[in-house]
């Protein structure tokens, strides 16, 4: 079977991530044979094989009930099998959120959490790591039937009490007519048997970093919130899928404006079913003109062009994979789709990736530039001190020992005031991490969940949770005044080495917590948004506004955790490059004092120790030219990402 479009570009993706990491390696050890290495270079080199390690692209796929999501996925990642993998039929399917991906430590396996874990209101990101909560069943994906068999469980379901489905959170109702689970004659309603499915799964997509999120429908979004604040705006493309038997309806453009639109990331909407309008009644050009009328309402509807629109019919689009029907194939539109997703998805991904280590190579690039052109610099000087030695008596000779001598004092003094000035850096940084403190948030998620707790009215509900974000933004935003003291006081030591002692005039970078603060914002009003269709709180919506503030809670500790491990990263990257080059300069000091110390003694002499400089000089000058080059070719590589 030839390969899709999107496996053509994952392919050379994975190759490409492959190839510079292994150049990364070469580097690494080319720098440690050289005495090259650093501290810092190691750092950036250690996090630019975590992004390449680590890469993950998570495409979301959001709709309806029974509007062909698992079904497209099939069409678009399954076909190859030989009949459908995720349970796809009349009717509602997929009940539980179902998450793709494939680690090869782990074997294949269907990992299912049970919904009665929504009690607790811990998130399922949390559950994520407690692996006895969830119920495994392997699977053997050398059998085809007996793997598709065993995914049927998240379809899943059973029949509990109204009150025990309100209890976990769920939305119950009389009105069939009205979103949520309908209560039958005996008080009964209909749940999923499961809160999530973690499948892993063994496919050369997955293998190369895809996660596949299949929702399951639009309801959902609101009973599990961990999927709107957090699963979905980490997308890196949502493909919004509607069919054509049905139209556009009212919910889907909310979830559209609410969810989708809102997402800064790549969007497609796919208009599924588009076989249904295959009338053989019809010639073809009627109904060609019929499906771009379809295509122009939706464009029309959620507001986009209709480019961004894709007519699909999925499962004739695995039924012509399955049976090699190229013609059919074709027709079913599945072809433009996988083009678009290969041509916007990964190029979009690539170049992201590329960027964030272009940036880390950029630093290894400028410390081992400091590094060589010191050492440089340290030779010729004392190259020069030795050539003004030549011919002359013992007394300039003593004189230019003397001189070096100063020079180390000199240099010990600053030492002494840098020490001073890394006593009062530690305390400026001891007074930034007391902003993005984990042990007062945490404090202050139990007060607020205490005070939730008493709250008997929304607006109660309301101050307190606003409490909570306004103190998770208030202290970020404090980071900055923080951070700006510290970068103040590392720019005037640089500078003053740099003037006494002719060190490389570095610019410390800025400690940036906007992107944190964006994030609290989004999140407070997504809060907002959600407590505004709450006019009363009631006692089966108390489990619906405790699930939606521990994913909120979760996400912002999520915040603070990265802010302390990117606090952590800065505040070393400050100091770092100030201490590699107060030891090279130490280490230059020592051996200019000691080679005249020895020509004075009459140990060495001054042909002999120019010869060797001579032939140092020659050594890291050709180190130089050897680093430009392997510099060169790694930035080659990092502009090809695919």
């Amino acid at each position: 079977m030839s390969q899709t479009a999107i496996e053509q570009r994952f392919e050379a993706y994975g190759l490409w991530r492959r190839d510079l990491a292994q150049a990364l390696t070469e580097l690494r050890t080319w720098l440690a044979e050289r005495g090259l290495s650093q501290p810092q270079s190691d750092l950036h080199l250690d996090r630019m094989h975590n992004v390449l390690r680590d890469d993950k692209l998570y495409l979301a796929f959001v709709a309806e009930f029974s509007r062909g999501k698992s079904e497209l996925i099939n069409a678009l990642f399954f076909g190859e099998q030989g009949q459908r993998i995720l349970p796809s039929s009349a009717g509602r399917t997929t009940m539980c959120p179902t998450e793709l991906f494939y680690e090869p430590d782990r074997p294949a396996s269907i990992r299912l959490l049970p919904i009665e874990t929504r009690r607790n209101g811990a998130t399922v990101a949390e559950f994520k790591g407690f692996p006895d909560e969830w119920e495994t069943i392997t699977l053997n994906v050398d059998d085809a039937p007996g793997t598709a068999e065993a995914l049927r469980h998240i379809a899943d379901v059973k029949r509990v009490p109204a009150e025990e489905a309100q209890a976990l959170g769920l939305t119950v109702t009389r009105d069939i007519a009205e979103t949520g689970a309908a209560i039958d004659a005996e008080g009964e309603v209909e749940i999923p048997r499961w809160r999530y499915a973690l499948i892993n799964f063994p496919h050369p997509l997955l293998s190369e970093g895809l996660v596949i999120l299949d929702t399951p429908g639009l309801n959902a979004l609101g009973a599990e919130p961990e999927l709107t604040l957090n699963t979905l705006p980490n997308a890196h493309a949502i493909l919004f899928v509607l069919a054509a038997d049905t139209g556009v309806t009212q919910s889907e453009i909310a979830v559209w404006r609410d969810h989708v639109a809102s997402s800064h990331k790549g969007r497609l909407v796919v208009l599924n079913k588009v076989d249904g309008l295959w009338d053989e009644l019809r010639n073809a050009d009627d109904v060609a003109r019929e499906i771009a009328r379809q295509v122009s309402e939706t464009a029309r509807y959620l507001g986009v062009t209709e480019k961004r629109v894709y007519p699909v019919s999925a499962q004739k689009a695995l039924a012509a994979k399955i049976r090699g029907d190229h013609d059919l194939e074709t027709r079913s539109g599945i072809g433009t789709l996988e083009r678009a997703l290969a041509d916007e998805l990964l190029p979009g991904k690539g170049g992201l990736v590329a960027q964030t280590v272009a940036h880390e190579f950029g630093e290894v690039e400028a410390a081992v530039e400091r590094l060589i052109v010191q050492r440089l610099q340290g030779v010729r000087e004392h190259w020069g001190e030795l050539s003004a030695l030549n011919g002359k008596n013992m007394d300039v000779i003593e004189h230019m020992m003397g001189k070096v001598r100063a020079d180390k004092t000199e240099f010990d003094r600053s030492m002494q005031r840098f020490h001073a000035t890394r006593t009062i850096f530690a305390q400026q940084s001891a007074a930034l991490y007391a902003r993005i403190s984990l042990r007062q948030l945490d404090a202050l998620i139990q007060e607020t969940k205490k005070n939730m707790e008493t709250c008997l009215t929304t607006a109660g509900l309301k101050t307190a949770m606003q409490a909570f974000f306004g103190y998770a933004r208030t202290h970020m935003e404090e980071v900055v005044k923080d951070s700006q003291e510290i970068k103040t006081l590392m720019d005037g030591v640089y500078h003053k080495f740099q003037e006494e002692h002719g060190l490389a005039n570095i610019k410390p970078a800025t400690f940036s917590v906007m992107r944190y603060t964006r994030e609290i914002k989004r999140l407070q009003e997504k809060h907002e948004q959600f407590m505004r269709g709450l006019s009363l709180i009631m006692t089966e919506q108390r489990a619906v506004v405790r699930g939606f503030f521990e994913s909120a809670i979760s996400k912002v500790r999520a915040i603070y955790v990265s802010a302390n491990r990117d606090a952590d990263d800065w505040l070393r990257d400050m100091m770092a490059p100030m201490e590699s080059q107060v030891r090279e300069h130490q280490a230059q000091l020592r051996r200019r004092l000691e080679s005249i110390k020895r020509i004075h003694q009459a140990s060495d002499t001054l042909e002999g120790r120019m010869a060797e400089l001579k032939q140092v000089l020659e050594e890291i000058s050709e180190q130089h030219r050897a680093a430009h080059t392997t510099f060169r070719q790694i930035r080659a590589q990092l502009n090809a990402a695919p």
